[in-house]
């Protein structure tokens, strides 16, 4: 796929086929991940890529988050919906996390988050470049120390991001802009 053409085919995917990830695929994804610019070339990045009980339970925690936030929603329908794809990351056999160093004084540690956010870019758009889907996920950051415990993150790294990754059951429509880009350029 062409370059621009997969910067636009790149969407929020939220449901998927149960169809597992191949390793090669997994690889060729985290390798455009470490290719992403650095602050300093540190490559303070780290990746996790969770599966089968941690993933389990990362969607049991991230559930608890969900009947939280939809707790006054009115469409009884759609918070049942969002609960159930919040526990299962839309069914997606993969999740993988982005960490990156922490530092103490602040600008050094904004370089380690902006890295990281580099990296998660990478990782979207080389999925999407293999046919596969993610979503930049901000849920299951909600309840982060649970995360940490449960994914055994020591206090040197930093999340940055969550991502499911899996084969699109479909793949979501071009969203509206509410406002041309050139409207955003001063």
């Amino acid at each position: 796929m062409e370059f621009f053409e997969v910067v636009k085919k790149r969407r929020a995917v939220r449901m998927y086929k149960p169809d597992p990830v191949n390793r090669e695929d997994i690889l060729t994804i985290l390798e455009a991940a470490h290719a992403a610019p650095s602050g300093r070339n540190l490559q303070s990045w780290e990746f996790l890529v969770i599966s089968g009980d941690k993933k389990k339970a990362m969607g049991e925690s991230y559930g608890k988050i969900a009947e939280g936030y939809t707790r006054d929603w009115e469409d009884s329908a759609a918070r049942e919906s969002f609960i159930k794809y919040a526990r299962t990351f839309g069914g997606a056999p993969i999740i993988i996390v982005v960490l990156a160093a922490t530092d103490p004084i602040p600008g050094v540690n904004k370089m380690h988050l902006e890295t990281g956010c580099a990296a998660m870019e990478n990782i979207m758009l080389a999925a999407t470049a293999l046919g596969l889907g993610t979503c930049w996920m901000t849920g299951p950051l909600q309840d982060e120390a649970n995360l940490r415990k449960l994914l055994e993150i020591p206090d040197d790294l930093q999340i940055i991001a969550v991502t499911p990754l899996g084969h699109p059951v479909s793949w979501p429509d071009p969203p509206v802009f509410p406002a041309p880009v050139n409207g955003k350029i001063n």
